[in-house]
């Protein structure tokens, strides 16, 4: 049922604004709105708080859905979903669940999540920002970067440094408005793929939030934001199977029609191989980010698992874009088809939410037993 509603709402609102969202770079609030209407901005935070109650399995099948017809939009849902609301239902207390969780889950409002810095990106934990606790609210400076949705979020996610220990024990995570004091957008980046969907520079001069917006104790930030990026590794997992899958099924249509030679380009041999390889990986993909969902749905460990689904399902979307790129031939460089734009678009699932290398480290000390 609910991957027949994301894809129904995929299809038909989506997929056809999806070339235009790319070569403007327009944000789709409309289209955030609808989402948000069928339940699918908040769709693992609990009913109780303005929520679709979903599990975890069903979130990455629709966000695989939304991915296939957009990576951008997908970007923007999942970041709100996984980033956002999820931190403040595992960590927030139950005055900030109801004070934010309704909006995040009906359109109202939009998340951002502020961990990375310009001199920090794969070490996070060697974060600068810093928190002070002043009276009733703590101060906050600092400047955040690659802040997906940083533009049109209401809600950021940040996470500073409130006492002089090393690494993640000094971190403490906060829930910080945009309305409040001292924190504004920077700097706006123009990038490769994903376009319509904002990343920018949050930028934190004396940023007052008051005391009750602590996300969990203080100290925790570092375990809030490992905990919130296992997560958001199925939310990425789900964008590279699914951009994988636009362009598998792009190439299927036009191998199918494509005729070189007196016969369609996929009655040649090396046409079928690369399309079964792609139709190999992809499955592979999806099916290591089905078992670290279910795992999660099960309350069980599935930081490796997470990992690997996103290591994965990001190098078999770069993959598979690659060779849709090439089936395609000279039509895949040009904007009038589509494969150009997957290609781009997959780029970024093997950087962001932990690049390659970093999974692969994750990975290793599992293997290693060196948690």
């Amino acid at each position: 049922m609910v991957q027949g509603l994301a894809r129904d709402f995929a299809t038909r609102e989506i997929l056809p604004r999806a070339a235009h969202l790319d070569h403007t770079g327009e944000f789709p609030k409309d289209l955030i709105q609808k989402a948000a209407d069928l339940g699918l901005m908040g769709m693992t935070v609990p009913e109780q708080y303005g929520g679709a109650g979903m599990d975890p399995v069903s979130y990455v099948i629709a966000q695989e859905e939304f991915a296939r017809a957009s990576a951008g939009v997908q970007a923007i849902i999942t970041v709100n979903n996984s980033l956002v609301c999820d931190p403040i239902v595992a960590f927030g207390s139950e005055s900030q669940k109801r004070r934010y969780l309704p909006g995040l889950s009906s359109g109202k409002d939009l998340g951002c999540y502020c961990l990375t810095e310009p001199s920090s990106g794969s070490d996070a934990m060697s974060l600068r920002t810093s928190a002070r606790l002043d009276g009733d609210a703590w101060v906050l400076n600092g400047t955040k970067t690659f802040v997906t949705n940083g533009v049109e979020a209401t809600i950021c996610i940040v996470y500073a440094r409130s006492a002089p220990d090393p690494g993640a024990k000094g971190i403490s995570a906060f829930i910080v408005e945009k309305q409040f004091p001292g924190i504004r957008v920077g700097k706006v980046e123009k990038k490769l793929g994903i376009k319509c969907s904002s990343t920018a520079e949050i930028i934190l001069d004396s940023c007052r939030a008051p005391k009750e917006n602590l996300l969990g104790e203080p100290g925790m930030g570092g375990r809030i934001a490992l905990a919130t990026l296992d997560g958001g590794r199925l939310g990425i997992a789900a964008q590279a199977v699914g951009i994988a899958r636009a362009a598998l099924e792009d190439s299927a249509a036009f191998a199918r029609e494509r005729r070189q030679f007196g016969q369609t380009i996929g009655e040649f041999q090396a046409i079928q191989w690369a399309l079964a390889d792609m139709a190999t990986r992809i499955d592979a993909a999806r099916l290591l980010m089905y078992r670290a969902a279910y795992l999660r749905r099960q309350g069980r460990p599935y930081t490796k698992e997470a990992s690997m689904a996103k290591l994965f399902a990001s190098e078999a979307a770069m993959w598979a874009s690659h060779k849709a790129v090439q089936i395609h031939g000279g039509y895949g460089y040009i904007q009038d088809y589509a494969p150009e734009r997957y290609f781009r678009d997959a780029k970024i699932t093997e950087i962001y939410e932990g690049t390659s290398e970093i999974q692969r480290v994750v990975i290793s000390r599992h293997v290693l037993g060196a948690r």
